[in-house]
């Protein structure tokens, strides 16, 4: 059973934000300077999850023209970066349920932090633009620290940020790369079936509990506090 959280911990690209889209776009500008054909918003949504660099590698090879130098990879990424910088939240919607249950989870005081593989500007401004930034006072993107998720440093460093524990945190995601960091940290972990999980299936990750919505997140809290007595 869940009980005694405290803390939050979101992962923001396929759990808060349907972001894909807006990825896609700038991956397929990439690819079209880098003089490759186009990949579409559906392979984009198989590439995300682990970091922008990784993104751009996986567009690159996935074009079948061979393995890419540093150099490219490199040239590619700064091209990414540009493209998507220009149009982070065109295209971009919140899922159903998250501002309804971030606004429950918040006026119910749990501390809310964002914990992201996306480079953290890019994170802070996303979540602005799409009218979450007032929910979290803590962000720690890809970037933030030297290592990333599924590394433990970045939820240990949103959980001392917060004022929790490892014990009184969920980590909240959609992938494997979520799932590990939660369980390297110590934290319960909570999965969405839905987002970018590499068409893996979430259950198979065996978290503490899969959700639908922040919406029944809070519910899913709500109901643990009230058996515990808290």
């Amino acid at each position: 059973m869940i009980k005694g959280i405290r803390a939050l911990l979101f992962d923001l690209d396929g759990t808060l934000v349907d972001s894909a889209p807006d990825m896609a776009v700038a991956v397929d500008r990439m690819l079209a300077v880098a003089g490759r054909g186009p990949a579409g918003e559906a392979r984009v949504r198989q590439w995300v999850g682990n970091g922008a660099r990784r993104l751009v590698m996986r567009a690159l090879d996935g074009q079948g023209d061979g393995e890419p130098t540093e150099a490219e990879i490199e040239h590619a990424l700064a091209a990414f970066l540009d493209y998507y910088g220009e149009r982070l939240s065109d295209h971009s919607v919140l899922y159903p349920g998250t501002r309804a249950g971030l606004d429950r989870l918040q006026a119910d005081g749990y501390g809310l932090a964002c914990v992201t593989n996306k480079p953290e500007a890019l994170a802070r401004r996303l979540l602005e633009e799409m009218g979450l930034g007032a929910y979290f006072p803590v962000v720690v993107g890809g970037d933030t620290l030297p290592v990333r998720k599924p590394d433990p440093a970045p939820v240990h460093h949103a959980i001392a940020a917060l004022g929790a524990t490892p014990a009184s945190t969920i980590m909240v995601g959609d992938s494997r790369a979520d799932v590990d960091a939660g369980r390297n940290a110590g934290t319960f972990v909570v999965c969405v079936p839905y987002g970018y999980s590499q068409g893996e299936d979430v259950a198979a990750m065996a978290p503490d509990a899969i959700v639908d919505s922040m919406d029944d997140l809070h519910r899913l809290l709500t109901v643990g506090d009230r058996e515990t007595g808290s």
